[in-house]
C-alpha cells in the first residue's frame, strides 16, 4: 500500500490518475484541476518532459511545468505524477511531484531506477513496451534493493503485431503480478490502446481484473492537444466515465 496525503493507492479505494498528456499551459492545467477536484479525483498527472519518437514534437515546459503542475495541484489539493527523464531531473522533479514516474523507455535504465530507489518517493513504475512481467517485477527490484518500497507498477500495453491499436493490453498482467509480488498495480488504457473509445471498456476491464487504479489522459480541448490528441477524453467524457464505471468498483467492494 501507497499512501499519500489524500489516498491510498492498494488498499480499498481505486486510485484514479487523471490529466493532460502533457502541460501546456496554466489556463488548461486549471480547468483540469477544477475538474478532477469536482469529480473526487485526488491524482493528477501531467508530462512536463515528453520524450517523443520525433524530436521536431513537443518536448514539453521542463521546469516551468512542473510549477504549473505543482501551483495547480495544491490550489486543488491533489497528489501529483509526472516522469522523471533521468538521473539529472530527478531531484529537481521530486521537489514538485507526489509521485516519480518512470516511463516504458526507462524501465531498463537501472541508474535511474537506483537513484529513485534512494530518493524514497513514491515511484510509478511502467512496463516496457517489450517487456515480460518478469522484466517488470526485476525492473522494481532495483528500487527496492536500494530502500524505496513505495513503488506502483502500471500496465500500459506492449508492442504486438497488431496494428489497430497503439499497444496491446494485456490485463492479465493484473492477477498475475498480484500472484507474485506485493506491490500494487494500475492501468493504463490511454497508451494501452491509443484510442479514446476504448478507455472506458478497457478501464472496466482492468477494475474487474484487479487493478488497484487507473490512469487516463484528460485535455480541456483533446482535438488542440500538442501531443496524443487521438487518446485524450475531453472533460466531460471523464464525467462520463466516472459515472460509467461506478457499478463495477460497487461489484469488487470497491470505493473511488
Amino acid at each position: 500500500m501507497i499512501k499519500l496525503k489524500n489516498i491510498e493507492i492498494g488498499k480499498n479505494e481505486i486510485a484514479v490518475i487523471a490529466g493532460p498528456c502533457a502541460i501546456e499551459s496554466e489556463e488548461q492545467m486549471e480547468k483540469v484541476g477544477v475538474k478532477l477536484k469536482k469529480l473526487g479525483i485526488k491524482i493528477m498527472r501531467g508530462g512536463a518532459y515528453k520524450p517523443r519518437t520525433c524530436p521536431h514534437s513537443f518536448q514539453g515546459l521542463g521546469k516551468k511545468g512542473l510549477k504549473i503542475l505543482k501551483e495547480t495541484a495544491d490550489r486543488h489539493d491533489l497528489s501529483t505524477v509526472t516522469e522523471v527523464m533521468g538521473i539529472r531531473d530527478a531531484d529537481l522533479v521530486a521537489e514538485h511531484a507526489d509521485i516519480l514516474q518512470v516511463g516504458a523507455r526507462n524501465m531498463q535504465n537501472f541508474e535511474l531506477l537506483k537513484e529513485l530507489g534512494k530518493l524514497k518517493k513514491p515511484v510509478l513504475l511502467k512496463r516496457g513496451s517489450n517487456a515480460t512481467i518478469e522484466e517488470l517485477l526485476f525492473a522494481a527490484e532495483h528500487i527496492l534493493i536500494h530502500g524505496n518500497t513505495r513503488i506502483i507498477l502500471c500496465e500500459r500495453g506492449i508492442r504486438t503485431f497488431e496494428k489497430e491499436t497503439r499497444n496491446t493490453l494485456t490485463l492479465a498482467t493484473i492477477p498475475l503480478v498480484k500472484e507474485l509480488s506485493s506491490l500494487p498495480i494500475i492501468v493504463d488504457p490511454s497508451h494501452g490502446t491509443g484510442k479514446k473509445s476504448l478507455i472506458e471498456p478497457m478501464t472496466k476491464a482492468a477494475i474487474a481484473a484487479g487493478a488497484d487504479g487507473f490512469m487516463i489522459e484528460v485535455h480541456p480541448s483533446p482535438e488542440n492537444a500538442l501531443s496524443d490528441s487521438q487518446q485524450q477524453l475531453n472533460l466531460k467524457e471523464l464525467e462520463t466515465l466516472m459515472r460509467n464505471i461506478k457499478p463495477i468498483v460497487k461489484a469488487m467492494n470497491k470505493s473511488i
